[in-house]
């Protein structure tokens, strides 16, 4: 049997759902609604030099935040504005077992960024973990399928165990940005030394306030890789 008819049967049987609205796409063969497609905030310049944020004044270099805490990562990018929208489609991806979501933000990201991401030339691709429990809760880690997935992409390994999380973070939301780092840095530990690595590329689904990015990159920095940089689906608004 060909791969062409497997394709086609699986598509049959298994219709892919869109990422946005959760029916079955059309036009078929796509990966998402040509409708719910324009629905997305991608990220549009002017955005922020280090952390790729969307921001309003092409004369200012960094966002709000980047501008006012120091970050280790030499520069990150991320695909969309997180709203309501990309927030639903992230909830399904985590809560929903709707994995196969990533396949169409896998494909934004290197339809948009390829040139950028073959710039940094890194040497691994290292997924941002999530804590044991929780993956064996919902039977993946979406950062590593996104991980994966870029990385055949790119031709560039994914290593899944260079950084390890040790234990589950409290809830984050009432706590400010050095409560944050200071939470995380406290849930991240190394793992599997990576000898003759210079330069790696962070993958996680979404930075808010870059806290969880700037504690994998301390830690990978302290392992002995000098570069680090990031990409994600969602960045959080500009404050300010």
């Amino acid at each position: 049997m060909s791969f062409k008819l497997i394709n086609l049967i699986t598509e049959l049987l298994f219709p892919r759902c869109c990422p946005v609205c959760g029916d079955i796409v059309l036009p078929k063969g796509e990966l998402i609604c040509s409708e719910c497609f324009r629905k997305l905030s991608f990220i549009r310049q002017p955005a922020c030099k280090k952390c790729g944020k969307e921001i309003s004044d092409a004369r200012q270099e960094y966002c709000y935040d980047c501008s006012r805490h120091k970050r280790s990562f030499d520069y990150g990018l991320a695909l969309l504005n997180y709203d309501d929208t990309s927030r639903t489609s992230m909830v399904k991806i985590k809560y929903k077992n709707k994995r196969e979501y990533l396949d169409f933000y896998a494909e934004a990201i290197w339809q948009r960024y390829s040139k950028q991401l073959m710039r940094i030339r890194p040497d691994v691709l290292i997924p941002v973990p999530v804590h044991p429990s929780r993956k064996r809760r919902r039977g993946f880690n979406q950062a590593e399928i996104l991980a994966e997935l870029l990385g055949e992409k790119m031709n560039v390994p994914v290593v899944n165990d260079a950084l390890l999380r040790s234990r589950k973070t409290a809830p984050q939301k009432q706590l400010g940005p050095a409560e944050r780092l200071k939470n995380l840095s406290e849930a991240f530990v190394p793992g599997r030394r990576l000898t003759g690595v210079k330069r790696a590329l962070l993958v996680d689904d979404i930075y808010t306030t870059g806290s969880t990015i700037e504690a994998c990159t301390r830690i990978l920095k302290e392992s002995g890789i000098p570069e680090i940089f990031f990409v994600t689906i969602c960045i959080g608004r500009v404050k300010g």
